[in-house]
């Protein structure tokens, strides 16, 4: 059974209602909405999750005891923002605005700008927060920043944001907008560069565990999947088309540099 909400959290409590009505043996949720969601239909059905910060958002009661029905794997992608404006301002090292775009109905905005101001005042910085939940409201940030003169930006991993890259990855060419990314995807889609753990290895490692679940393993007993390392990849095209060079020293940083 397998349910999709295209970033429309609005829609993810009937979702959820409706594989709790059928009685499914266990329920993966992909992203902190649906998380959230699934732990508020159930305390009975075993839950897998994707997410940044399952504690802070209150999913689970430690990392290596998650407890309950929860269970799954953690991005920490918020936590991440001062490594990516680093990495921005070695491309871009004359920005002085940095933009931030997030949705402002995912869960983990308010942590995202938190820490985002934060990273951008310890390098002199002003960070400029643009909001989007729509593709209206999308080209209308975009938009705007061109007008704000935003040197730079930051993409939240959002799940609707992931599900607009190649959008967004147009947007940003066209309004001349050098931006960093959460996930590698964004970065094939035509993003100029990523940072952040590799999503389809996260899924993986959850899969796994919904596979154990269903031979029986409780998920309490199940720790947090916790990341080992993250990637930066690099699109020189999209560099090029911006009008910037990358310096050697951050393709030889890279694990991966599109050509």
């Amino acid at each position: 059974m397998y349910h999709y909400a295209d970033g429309q959290y609005d829609r993810l409590p009937a979702l959820v209602a409706d594989l709790v009505h059928r009685q499914v043996a266990a329920i993966f949720a992909g992203g902190p909405p649906a998380a959230q969601a699934a732990k508020a239909a159930t305390k009975a059905i075993p839950i897998v999750f994707t997410s940044s910060d399952p504690v802070k958002l209150g999913l689970v009661a430690s990392l290596n005891r998650p407890g309950g029905n929860l269970t799954g794997v953690a991005f920490f992608a918020a936590a991440l923002a001062a490594k990516r404006i680093e990495l921005l301002l070695e491309l871009v090292p004359n920005a002085a605005t940095i933009g931030l775009l997030v949705n402002p109905n995912f869960p983990d905005t308010p942590a995202e700008v938190a820490d985002g101001q934060a990273a951008a005042r310890a390098k002199g910085l002003e960070l400029q927060a643009n909001y989007a939940r729509d593709d209206d409201e999308l080209e209308a940030a975009f938009a705007d920043m061109k007008k704000r003169r935003i040197g730079a930006l930051v993409v939240s991993g959002d799940i609707f944001f992931n599900s607009r890259r190649d959008q967004i990855a147009r947007l940003a060419a066209r309004h001349a907008v050098p931006a960093i990314y959460e996930w590698r995807e964004n970065t094939t889609a035509g993003g100029l560069m990523s940072y952040g753990t590799n999503l389809v290895d996260g899924y993986r490692q959850a899969g796994n565990y919904v596979a154990r679940i269903l031979k029986g393993v409780q998920p309490s007993d199940l720790p947090i999947v916790q990341p080992t390392r993250f990637e930066l990849v690099i699109n020189l095209q999209a560099a090029k088309g911006l009008g910037l060079t990358v310096p050697l020293t951050l393709q030889v940083a890279a694990d991966e540099v599109i050509e």
